[in-house]
């Protein structure tokens, strides 16, 4: 299946290249996308470089974007909690546990494929990550904004891109701190020695900005809060400058260095939720951005999740 479109060019457009004037026309596709359609002048096909005249007829055959992820595998596999939702966008309180998109080893149950069994998305994202703008890790929580517009795709790539919105993330770590607040940087790369995890470097890698203030603290468990706001958007970039400072995620197996922790924990609760627990203690909890169609000021907020809220029952017994 394809959409059909038909313009005249105007006085207007005299001159103008066909293909920007077709981007002029349609501007939720790009000019590459456009010169990937299927458009005549007058009845000819034509290049796209070609200069437009008064009275112009130009006809536009848009194959419909398609996304490879299997139909039997969009399923509703669990309850969607959707903060927001319209037209262009939809903003979704992501659970602990699932992973974003279909992959090699996650084929089922991911959350785009549970959105789209909700409803549609931009796939101007890729044909497996369609509508994905940004990502949370399988094993953090918390709000997130998916396209289901192409213009809104565009709009929250540059956003996301240019760092103009708010986020910010609660987590739970090891140690008590001097301070109460702070601001942590340091270049983020993947690490030579295991390539599934980041690290801080001193030469190269992604230039990372983390504002961090401390919450409550619970001296006897030698635990803390953090609220974390963060002014780029690396990967692993919380867990991996909060470990790199002493004070890595509860819980996170990758960053967490939780081994050598658990030893120093007398209180038998504490020490089978550390013991018994899958995820870092880490939640993505303001999300804060301009509506990239709208141009409204959107701010959202989700609460911490059951298993954060029953950690923080059991610190708070503890003193």
């Amino acid at each position: 299946m394809q959409d059909e479109l038909d313009f005249v060019v105007s006085e207007e457009d005299k001159g103008t290249r066909l293909d920007k004037f077709l981007v002029s026309k349609i501007p939720t596709y790009s000019r590459s996308e456009i010169q990937r359609f299927t458009v005549t002048q007058n009845g000819i096909v034509v290049k796209f470089s070609t200069r437009l005249r008064v009275g112009d007829e130009i006809h536009i055959k848009i194959p419909v974007r398609e996304t490879n992820i299997a139909a039997e595998n969009i399923s509703c596999d669990f309850d969607l909690d959707v903060l927001y939702e319209d037209d262009d966008i939809i903003v979704i309180n992501k659970p602990r546990g699932i992973v974003m998109y279909p992959s090699a080893g996650n084929k089922t149950g991911t959350l785009v494929q549970n959105i789209l069994a909700h409803t549609h998305l931009s796939l101007l994202g890729g044909e497996t990550r369609p509508g994905v703008v940004h990502r949370l890790d399988k094993d953090t929580s918390g709000v997130m904004v998916f396209a289901k517009s192409d213009a809104a795709f565009r709009g929250l790539v540059k956003i996301f891109s240019a760092h103009d919105l708010t986020r910010k993330y609660i987590a739970f770590v090891w140690g008590v701190p001097n301070w109460d607040s702070a601001d942590i940087t340091g270049n983020i790369a993947r690490s030579s020695r295991n390539r599934q995890k980041m690290t801080m470097v001193k030469t190269g890698g992604k230039e990372a900005h983390t504002q961090v203030t401390v919450s409550d603290v619970w001296n006897r468990a030698g635990v803390s809060q953090f609220r974390c706001t963060l002014l780029t958007g690396r990967t692993h970039q919380i867990r991996v400058h909060l470990s790199a400072h002493g004070f890595p995620v509860l819980c996170d197996p990758v960053y967490g260095r939780g081994a050598n922790r658990l030893a120093s924990v007398k209180n038998s609760e504490l020490l089978n939720f550390l013991k018994t627990h899958d995820g870092q203690m880490l939640h993505a909890e303001v999300l804060d951005f301009v509506h990239p169609v709208t141009g409204k000021d959107l701010h959202f907020k989700a609460g911490l999740p059951d298993d954060m809220l029953e950690l923080k029952e059991i610190l708070n017994e503890i003193g």
